[in-house]
């Protein structure tokens, strides 16, 4: 209790930044609900799907920590967290069309709304995406024309601008973290145009990345059958489920391709 006073400063940036967060938050479920309309969620292919990847995350570190590579994995980490979410979206926007060329004609005028809808909200996302350098830029250049101005940088007098300067970046950065993940599993809010399209939206992103990775990356730092293996092993264990996924859509709920 003591120290409280002396950590005034400390105390406002971590009150701001839970705000700025849980702003950030609520702004980001709303344009990416967990559980969008048209969304179709089974518990038991959730539950597979979980113990997939788990049983996926295991085998890579028991790999890197055999074979070594750490420093290819941490390259390849960036490399996912990057390019996941443009390929996600590729996929997801490739999927719709090709499930708008097959629906029925009737379907087709309920799908043009969701269309316009989805896209508003993609385009926010995108526009986050470009936001976060151009505000990181901004604000640094903010402070080194604030710096000019007052000669020697008095913190008393900076402190508020700072904390002005660099909480619309903050927020963008945290929209981006807490809507990615909705985004993603969820073809960005398309699965209302049909309850496959998050599936097949996932089941070719993660192809297209294999393909990719394997292009611009080379092999993992493993033998060459399990460096095989560790590439299109994902993939293919995706399609499986993907596959099991769809075939219980048609028989339990009742999915049709063009309906």
């Amino acid at each position: 209790m003591l120290l409280v006073p002396c950590m005034w400063w400390l105390t406002i940036v971590l009150v701001l930044s839970y705000e700025v967060a849980r702003s950030a938050r609520r702004v980001a479920r709303h344009a990416f609900p967990g559980r969008p309309a048209g969304r179709v969620e089974d518990h038991t292919v959730l539950t597979v799907q979980r113990i997939r990847a788990w049983v996926a995350l295991a085998m890579s570190g028991g790999l890197l920590a055999v074979y070594g590579g750490a420093s290819d994995a941490w390259d390849q980490f960036l490399q996912r967290l990057y390019l996941a979410p443009w390929l996600a979206l590729a996929s997801a926007v490739l999927a719709a069309a090709v499930l708008y060329w097959m629906a029925r004609r009737g379907k087709r005028l309920l799908m043009r709304a969701h269309f316009r809808d989805a896209g508003l909200r993609i385009l926010g996302y995108i526009g986050a995406w470009v936001l976060v350098p151009v505000l990181c830029l901004a604000a640094i250049g903010a402070m080194r024309a604030l710096s000019d101005t007052n000669g020697e940088v008095n913190i008393f007098l900076m402190y508020l601008p700072l904390l002005a300067l660099w909480t619309p970046f903050w927020w963008t950065v945290y929209f981006v973290c807490f809507a990615s993940g909705p985004a993603v599993r969820n073809g960005f809010t398309l699965s209302a145009l049909h309850p496959a399209l998050p599936v097949l939206a996932t089941c070719a992103a993660v192809w297209v990345f294999a393909f990719v990775s394997r292009a611009t990356g080379g092999p993992p730092p493993f033998p060459e059958p399990l460096a095989v293996c560790a590439v299109f092993g994902g993939p293919a264990s995706v399609t499986v489920l993907a596959w099991w996924e769809i075939h219980r859509l048609r028989h339990r709920y009742g999915m049709s391709w063009r309906g």
